[in-house]
């Protein structure tokens, strides 16, 4: 029994599929009887109104475009599609197809015979631009063939293509371009998801640099203060040195100035260690020096608690490279927290010993100790152990973090081990030996409270106080200072005066200290006079700002005056660098 056939169908199938289907099939059914019983219903999609706005990027991305042998096929093809609900796009030729991938697309449906005699390179190097996230469905209707020249290089050169050969029912061709279509919405989700991680990244390095912009500003904003503080208790100590009263109180005051001056600097260099912009300055060090400045400085709060210390260094030289002052400050890290998470009267142990290729340094206590599931975690940024300890005594938690980052800079690893709360803690840290090698002979330390500088300093800050009592310090150990407030009136003095110092701060109102530092550096009579900088300011970039102002030295307040006095004697000895240090 023969069925009458529609024109349009009956075209569609002659040309578009080369037979999609065979005379019998679904597909070539009249469109007024489509579809049959028996199939889902396809919802009809109406065309837009006249007038009606173009579709957005979203709408866009949603729809399939069709390129087939003539515009008549494509027409037939976007006909059945939209009776599926789906928005179809029919392009004249491969040229046309490429430029509407860049607008948005879903997917794209191309017959074989529509791309089998052309140039594929354009489509080629579109799908070579995709974002990441994008791998773009093409779906390509083959003739039924074997080794089909034509569909071998699309699969080669495509990337994600599904191969649909013919005769093909009306529904598997629908399935196969929804599946496409979801396949692409996810890809959608993933950019969606990739753009939310990007957003998410460019605000936490916003946030991350308005933070070091604060601690930068926070810690300037404390040394400015703590300047003529450190100052005074220099020329208390400088003068009052036979008035029991003052032996009894000074030193206490140093220890709390010292802490906040401290604070301040762990809070800067924690920010400094983790973006890894640290420099070491290394060398050859004994391990034994390491251990005696640590001791030094850390010996306040281990006798303040009331600590029983033992100290066990082997004769032998046991040298390292690496930065003195940095492991210094690593080891004294370590002693100050077993004093402080220490009861009074405790124990502390400090040990060095050589373990094959590399030294241990281990400082052990008889302490509060760190339960098992926080050993890894003690060195996390901001991380404290709750053991029922007074929040105010906990500290700020960026000590042993400060430990393990610099310990890493210089080849080595710290571990924590304790038995539980109330079991006691030891921190150890390894470090590569330097083997065959012995330090370099220690240079005399030359920085005694009663040596005389022999220096004509001027001192320049806006900040008076700050300002006058670095005069008055530098005036008790010998040196003959003259004090300005701003940077004319240090320009001024250079001709009156001729200083063979400038300490000179950087953060004054009008001509700041690089003004002033430049101007001082283009008098060709003043270019040999030493320029330091003493400032609030003391990151990396700060550095270097000084530097090339022309600054030979740049110190960060408040000034550590035996560091002040060592530097100004070695200064007498040779001539400035011209760079600042």
């Amino acid at each position: 029994m023969s069925r009458t056939l529609s024109p349009d169908v009956a075209l569609l199938g002659r040309r578009f599929a080369g037979g999609i289907a065979p005379a019998r099939s679904r597909l070539l059914m009249p469109v007024s009887t489509f579809p049959p019983a028996g199939e889902p219903d396809l919802p009809s999609v109406a065309p837009p109104p006249a007038g009606a706005a173009s579709p957005d990027a979203e709408q866009l991305g949603q729809r399939v475009l069709v390129l087939a042998p003539t515009g008549r096929d494509g027409e037939l093809a976007c006909s059945v599609l939209g009776r599926a609900g789906v928005d179809c796009l029919r392009c004249d030729d491969l040229r046309e197809l490429c430029a509407n991938l860049q607008a948005g697309v879903g997917a794209a449906l191309l017959s074989e015979e529509a791309f089998a005699q052309v140039d594929l390179q354009p489509l080629v190097n579109w799908l070579g631009r995709q974002a990441p996230w994008s791998d773009l469905p093409i779906l390509v209707l083959a003739t039924n063939r074997a080794d089909s020249t034509a569909v071998a290089q699309a699969m080669a050169s495509f990337g994600n293509v599904t191969v649909l050969e013919r005769p093909l029912r009306v529904s598997a061709l629908v399935s196969a371009v929804r599946t496409a279509l979801r396949a692409r919405g996810r890809q959608y989700e993933a950019r969606e998801h990739l753009h939310e991680l990007e957003r998410s990244e460019r605000e936490l390095r916003e946030a991350d640099r308005r933070k070091d912009e604060f601690l930068a500003m926070l810690a300037h904003e404390l040394r400015n203060p703590l300047a003529p503080i450190q100052n005074s208790l220099h020329i208390l100590q400088l003068s009052e040195r036979h008035d029991p009263a003052a032996g009894r109180v000074l030193p206490m005051m140093q220890r709390q100035l010292n802490h906040i001056v401290r604070l301040v600097d762990d809070l800067l260099e924690v920010s400094r260690i983790t973006r890894g912009k640290i420099q070491l300055v290394s060398g050859r060090v004994e391990v034994a020096s390491v251990v005696r400045s640590a001791l030094d400085t850390s010996r306040p709060w281990i006798e303040a608690g009331e600590h029983h210390l033992v100290v066990e260094v082997p004769d032998e030289p046991l040298v390292v490279e690496g930065d003195a002052v940095r492991l210094a400050q690593v080891l004294s890290n370590l002693l100050n927290n077993a004093a402080k998470f220490t009861e009074a009267g405790g124990h502390i142990r400090l040990t060095v010993q050589r373990d094959g290729a590399e030294v241990e340094i281990a400082v052990a206590d008889d302490g509060r100790g760190i339960p098992r599931h926080m050993l890894m975690r003690v060195f996390d940024l901001f991380t404290q152990v709750e053991d029922g300890v007074d929040p105010a005594q906990q500290g700020l938690g960026i000590g042993l973090t400060l430990v393990r980052s610099l310990v890493a800079l210089h080849g080595g690893s710290v571990e924590a081990v304790s038995d539980g709360h109330g079991r006691g803690t030891e921190l150890r840290v390894r470090l590569p030996l330097l083997e065959s090698q012995r330090p370099r002979p220690e240079r005399q330390d030359r920085a005694d409270a009663a040596g005389k500088l022999l220096h004509r300093i001027l001192v320049v800050d806006d900040n008076r106080d700050a300002a006058d009592t670095l005069g008055v310090l530098l005036e008790l150990l010998g040196a003959e200072v003259h004090v300005v407030y701003s940077g004319p009136e240090a320009i001024e003095a250079l001709g009156d005066h001729r200083p063979t110092v400038v300490l000179l701060d950087i953060g004054m109102p009008g001509m700041d200290g690089h003004e002033v530092a430049r101007r001082i550096r283009r008098q060709q009579e003043h270019r040999g006079v030493a320029l330091i900088a003493l400032t609030g300011w003391g990151q990396e970039e700060d550095r270097r700002r000084s530097q090339l102002a022309g600054f030979d030295h740049h110190l960060v307040k408040p000034v550590d005056i035996a560091a002040l006095q060592s530097l100004l004697e070695a200064l007498e000895e040779r001539p400035p660098s011209g760079g600042a240090s």
